[in-house]
């Protein structure tokens, strides 16, 4: 392809080409019909030229597969012929290394791939092309010829099935080629990332060398019934790696069609789904967990004449470390607790049900808020790791006497808010946090005496130790002025309520802790 160079050929081929155009020949009549037509109509594009590139012979595949280099014209010429580019697409052909001039430079060009394209097909097509030089009775080179055939969708095949193999060589998913027995082919290598197996290893073996055990046989035989019928299986599948350990992975098995409609071969792909696996036994059980805690947190409280209970605790994650309760206590006695287990999640919610039992389990026993803590520390003691605490405040009320008592072990600061607004005592920490010293007695306060309009609150530290974008708390103060501020409305508006101030507080600030809270309202003089 290329302009040719050099002197015009001579007579016989003038002569070979024009008695092919107009059938003027010593040739016999009908064998020259013969060879124009078989020229003329073969499947491969055929160009003679002279040695200056003007064309002889350009039969009817060789006109159509150049009219993309051509504008759609005639070509005359091998000058007429653009676009013609090297085998990356992109690096025009320089004029010496066509094949049409090499082959006026005396070389046989043995099959070559050029691609063209123009504005007008900017996708173009691929040729393959072969030049030899034409040389006339003495010898000399008169000019050339170039045959070519399209090769535009083998080389589009072969980019495709090279695409293919490296998406598969590279990417993240396992991949099983077999044949139809099962025999292993190939394997890509996050197969031998993932099992630790290498294709040498698995030559002449199949893919049950994975097999864990821990599918029965009914399994197996369901997954190849499914193959061999045609259909797709998919599964999460229990494999075993190289070093024994089990694997699950979200699998998925195809048989391949060959050209003949049957099967030939299997591919199998797979995706390690075992931290996955993981996370949704950690996710259920976390949901078995909130199911059971919330059973504890929506307790219904107490119904007392003469006061208005409610308490709510709002977890920062799908499970809490807050506590709170109420408990039947002697003598006709209640108390309502509430408690902080350091940290929240699953470890905090644990040691909050354990703390739940034991307080339930001494508080029914004993009057004296001292010993039920001095009891329920000595048995959290052995149980406590040395970054795991508890904070708790209990308070024990006599509905008959109106009269308040409380313990409170390193806890955040409850208040008594009376029927005039001013805060009527607050119930500071009197101890330490439970689980740190075995064997520690521990205090309690003295009794209250409360009075109708009163309303006591106690908080865990979800709720004083919010912050904003700008780092400021929310505080005690902020708990005291919203309770002051609705202190007529009911125990369960004023939890809910402050709830919502707490987060609109935090101004879209993610809520680091747990939140809780229980309210105890005098309402009026016990009938």
């Amino acid at each position: 392809m290329g302009e040719g160079r050099g002197e015009r050929p001579g007579p016989g081929l003038q002569g070979m080409a024009k008695s092919l155009d107009d059938g003027s020949s010593q040739m016999f009549p009908d064998e020259l019909g013969i060879l124009r037509s078989t020229l003329y109509h073969l499947s491969e594009g055929v160009v003679v030229a002279d040695k200056d590139g003007r064309f002889l012979i350009c039969n009817q595949t060789a006109r159509r597969l150049l009219e993309t280099a051509t504008h759609g014209g005639n070509p005359q010429a091998w000058r007429d012929i653009h676009g013609v580019f090297k085998t990356d697409g992109q690096t025009p052909y320089p004029p010496a290394e066509l094949p049409s001039v090499r082959a006026l430079d005396g070389e046989d060009v043995s099959e070559t791939e050029v691609f063209i394209h123009s504005d007008e097909r900017p996708s173009g097509i691929w040729l393959a092309v072969r030049a030899t030089p034409l040389r006339r009775e003495d010898g000399e080179i008169g000019g050339s010829v170039v045959v070519f055939h399209d090769v535009t969708h083998k080389k589009e095949r072969a980019t495709r099935l090279r695409i293919l193999a490296s998406a598969v060589e590279q990417t993240a998913d396992s991949v099983i080629i077999t044949d139809r027995r099962g025999l292993i082919e190939y394997v890509n290598p996050a197969f031998e990332a993932t099992t630790g197996y290498k294709l040498d290893d698995l030559k002449g073996l199949t893919p049950r060398i994975l097999n864990s055990g821990v599918h029965e046989r009914m399994f197996y035989e369901n997954l190849w019934d499914t193959i061999l019928s045609g259909n797709v299986f998919r599964a999460t599948m229990a494999n075993k790696k190289k070093t024994g350990e089990i694997f699950y992975a979200e699998q998925v098995i195809a048989p391949i069609w060959g050209a003949t409609g049957s099967i030939t071969h299997l591919v199998t792909i797979f995706r390690d789904a075992t931290e996955q696996r993981k996370l949704q036994e950690q996710q259920f059980q976390m949901g078995l967990a909130r199911a059971v805690q919330q059973q504890f947190y929506n307790a219904p409280p107490p119904r007392i004449d003469g006061f208005d209970f409610a308490a709510a605790a709002f977890p920062a994650d799908a499970i809490g470390g807050d506590y709170l309760d109420f408990i039947p206590m002697p003598d006709g006695g209640i108390g309502f607790a509430i408690g902080d287990v350091c940290g929240h999640g699953i470890s905090s919610a644990l040691l909050m049900a354990e703390l739940r039992a034991y307080v339930r389990a001494f508080a029914p026993r004993s009057r004296d808020l001292s010993e039920i803590f001095t009891l329920t520390n000595d048995a959290l003691v052995a149980d406590m790791g040395q970054d795991k605490f508890v904070t708790l405040v209990c308070c024990r009320l006599h509905p008959e006497t109106r009269t308040l008592a409380y313990a409170s072990a390193g806890h955040t600061p409850g208040f008594i808010i009376g029927r005039d607004g001013a805060v009527k005592r607050m119930l500071d920490s009197i101890d330490i946090p439970l689980g740190f010293m075995e064997g520690h007695a521990f205090a309690r306060s003295g009794d209250i005496a409360l009075e109708p309009g009163d309303v006591l609150a106690l908080l865990t530290d979800g709720i004083i130790e919010a912050e904003r974008p700008d780092q400021a708390g929310f505080g005690v103060e902020r708990a005291i002025e919203y309770v002051r501020a609705h202190r007529d409305e009911g125990a369960k508006d004023l939890v809910d309520g402050l709830f919502r101030t707490v987060r609109e507080f935090s101004d879209g600030m993610p809520q680091v802790d747990d939140i809780t809270s229980v309210i105890c309202k005098v309402t009026g003089r016990v009938s």
